[in-house]
Formats: C-alpha cells, sequence, structure tokens
C-alpha cells in the first residue's frame, strides 16, 4: 500500500477510502491529497450526472419533429382552410413549443422528486377542475365538435394533455400510501378506480377517447406494478375492456368508425369514415424503403388530413420510407426501455414513488406511440392521439419535454444515491 493510500485510510477508514476513490471530483471542489501530494489533477468518475443517450434520443425526435412538422404543413396555405397563413407557420409556432418545453424541463428537472410527490394530490385536482372549465361554453374552445382546448390568448391548452402527467404522478403518490391497502377492493382499489372513472367521463364528453384510453392505461399500469390485487387487476382490465366496447356499440360514429377500419377500401368508407387511413396506406406504399426523399411527399399536398399532427408518421413513411419508420420506433423502443430501468433502479434503492413514475412515464409514451402508430399503419382504428415528441402541438410538446426532464431527475437522483449522496 502506498503512503497515500494508507494516509486515506487513516483518514476517512477502509469504507471511506473506497467511497472517496469511487466519488467524483469537480476541480476545485475535490480538494483531494491526490492535488496536493502529486500535484496532478483528479480525473472524472465515468458515473455521469445525467443520461446522455436518453437526452440525445428525446433530442433526435424532436428534431426530427421540427424537420417534418415543417414538411407536411409546407403546402397547407394551398388549402382555403389555411390560405391567410404563411408557409413557415406551424413551423415557427412548433420552435416556439419547443423553446417552452425546454423551459418546462428545465424547471422540471430542478424540481426534487419528493416535491412532485407533495404535489401529485393537487395537481390531480387542479387538472380535473381544467377539465371541467373545458367543457363551459366561452370557456372551452371547439374544433370540429370536439371541445378540447381552453384559449390563452397566444395559444390553446390542452388538459388532458396535462392529465396525462397527473395521473402518473397522482397513481404512484396513491399506490405509496395505499400499499397496504392494495388487495383490498374497497380501500386500495376502488377510489382509484372512482378518480379514473370521473377523469374518463369528462374526457368523453369533450370528447377524447383516445386520451381517456392512454390515461386509464397509465392508472391500471402503475396500479399493477404497486401490486394491487391480481384478481382486482383481473377484474379492471374486464371493466374496461367491456366499457369501451359498450362506449364504441352506443356510439354510431365510433361504430361506423370500426367498420370503415375493417374494410378501409370499401367505396362508401374510402371517401368517408376511412378517407385519412386510406391515403394515409397510400403513403406508407409510396415510400416503400427508402422514400421519396425529404419533401417529396404528394399526400401532405392537402390529401391527407392532419399530416402535421395526428398522421405525420405517414409523411415519414413516404418521404424517409420504411428505413425513416423503424429509427422512429426503435427510438420509441429505446425510451420505454430505459424508462423501465430507471425505474426498476429507483426501486432496488427503495424510492417506491419515483420508481413507479418512471414505469409510469414508460407506460405514457409507450402506449401513445403504440396507438398513434398502429393507427396511421391501419393496425388500430382511427383515433385522435399525436406522436409524442414529434405531432405539432403547444401543450402536447410542452408536457412531454416535461415528463423526460422528470424522467431524467428521478434517474440523477438514483445516480447520487449510488455515490452515497443524498437527495
Amino acid at each position: 500500500m502506498t503512503f497515500l493510500a494508507q494516509l486515506r485510510t487513516r483518514l476517512f477508514g477502509p469504507q471511506g477510502q473506497q467511497e472517496r476513490e469511487a466519488a467524483p471530483f469537480s476541480g476545485a471542489s475535490a480538494g483531494g491529497l491526490s492535488d496536493i501530494v502529486n500535484g496532478v489533477s483528479p480525473t472524472r468518475s465515468k458515473l455521469l450526472d445525467y443520461d446522455q443517450p436518453l437526452l440525445w434520443v428525446v433530442i433526435a425526435l424532436l428534431s426530427l419533429g421540427l424537420v417534418m412538422v415543417y414538411s407536411a404543413s409546407i403546402a397547407m396555405p394551398d388549402s382555403p382552410k389555411y390560405a391567410s397563413y404563411r408557409n413557415y407557420y406551424f413551423l415557427a409556432h412548433q420552435a416556439v413549443f419547443l423553446f417552452a418545453g425546454l423551459v418546462g424541463a428545465a424547471i422540471g428537472f430542478r424540481t426534487p422528486v419528493k416535491v412532485w410527490e407533495r404535489m401529485a394530490p393537487r395537481l390531480f385536482v387542479m387538472t380535473l377542475v381544467l377539465l371541467i372549465l373545458v367543457l363551459i361554453p366561452h370557456i372551452g374552445k371547439g374544433v370540429n365538435g370536439a371541445r378540447r382546448w381552453i384559449p390563452l390568448g397566444v395559444t390553446n391548452m390542452q388538459p388532458s394533455e396535462v392529465m396525462k402527467l397527473a395521473v402518473t404522478i397522482y397513481a404512484a403518490n396513491y399506490t405509496v400510501r395505499k400499499q397496504q391497502y392494495m388487495h383490498s377492493f374497497g380501500k386500495g382499489f376502488l377510489p382509484m378506480a372512482l378518480a379514473v372513472g370521473v377523469v374518463g367521463a369528462l374526457l368523453l364528453l369533450e370528447p377524447d377517447m383516445g386520451a381517456f384510453m392512454v390515461v386509464a392505461a397509465i392508472a391500471m399500469g402503475v396500479l399493477f406494478l404497486g401490486g394491487v390485487n391480481g384478481k382486482l387487476f383481473g377484474g379492471l382490465v374486464l371493466t374496461a375492456f367491456g366499457t369501451f366496447s359498450l362506449l364504441v356499440w352506443a356510439s354510431p360514429w365510433r361504430r361506423a368508425r370500426i367498420f370503415a377500419y375493417l374494410d378501409p377500401w370499401q367505396e362508401q368508407y374510402a371517401q368517408g369514415k376511412a378517407y385519412q387511413l386510406t391515403h394515409s396506406l397510400i403513403a406508407f406504399g409510396r415510400g416503400e424503403w427508402f422514400g421519396v426523399g425529404l419533401g417529396g411527399s404528394v399526400e401532405k399536398l392537402n390529401y391527407l388530413p392532419e399530416a402535421h399532427t395526428d398522421f405525420i408518421l405517414a409523411v415519414i413513411g413516404e418521404e424517409l420510407g420504411f428505413v425513416g419508420v423503424l429509427i422512429v420506433i426503435l427510438l420509441f423502443y429505446w425510451i420505454v426501455r430505459r424508462s423501465f430501468e430507471i425505474g426498476r433502479q429507483a426501486l432496488a434503492l427503495d424510492r417506491t414513488f419515483a420508481g413507479l413514475v418512471a414505469k409510469g412515464l414508460g407506460i405514457w409514451i409507450g402506449v401513445q406511440a403504440f396507438i398513434n402508430m398502429g393507427v396511421n399503419l391501419g393496425l388500430l382504428p382511427t383515433k385522435g392521439l399525436t406522436l409524442p415528441l414529434v405531432s405539432y402541438g403547444g401543450s402536447g410538446i410542452l408536457l412531454n419535454c416535461v415528463a423526460f426532464a422528470l424522467l431524467m431527475r428521478v434517474d440523477y437522483e438514483n445516480r447520487v444515491l449510488m455515490r452515497g449522496g443524498k437527495v
């Protein structure tokens, strides 16, 4: 053992010596004995302060979204509906949304997880109030028969996007508080089921069945991961399936969508309920393996409705081909897998709330991306859900960025604790 090692052992003890060697150094703050004795700057720990690959994947999807929103919307002013818009209108707004998202992400990352846990019930109740306000005439804004937005002057806020984050942290907070009752129907399962039922009723009044499906999936997933009784969870799944089936059967226009989805090329559907789906499939067909080239899409020339929002993946498929779509799918797969890894690490560190939040965020992004891609590819009936991080939209981009900042905060605190620090 060298003199320096002996001196460190005497000062810090055997365990402290190991922690000292494993801890990261940062210039003047190191104050290390190696600086004094050897006059050599210490090397930084290989354990980074944050998850760089996760950050770069999110940046890649946001950048792709900015480019594809511009490509998909550049011809929209040719339509009478958008005749007063300039070609770069949606690009400029998406850039502003990204800036707002980065600001929100910075605030979200600097907020400790314990603060998120404390404000979870209040955030859930506040978002519930917003879902009620959006249904009130002269407060909520309606577009194409749906009332989903609250005007804020320069932009519109969509409370259903806020609810996706709110229900994620609330379900995790609820599971932690009611851990001892998770096997009880009355005290553990029923209150959360009623809360989600109220949210679902408000979302269906907008109507926004797609958002309700995502919210229900998040709540069910977090409860399952939190240890809810297996029989209760099975009953919840059957109840949810039955509820969605009943909603579809009781609504003539939803039934028409299902029939159109089953046979989109039939003449009565191809020019009606299946119009978006057929043109989406045409876009994928034109793209083949490597696409027609960035900016070369024909379907975006006012043939495919909502090409910059719900059906942006179809434009990606036409311009970048199968390879481009596959890369997008792999990026989302990597994000979901990484979310569950971060959550598993948090649970291993006895951070139940943080672990459930990380996994809940993975469920949110994974389910919404899967539904959007399934709709674009004709695997699922048409639903009004955007592709996270990619599609045009202010509330969606802002809340997606905040969600990933929270995920990175969980990972950051995991790393601090693994170093022996405190959060």
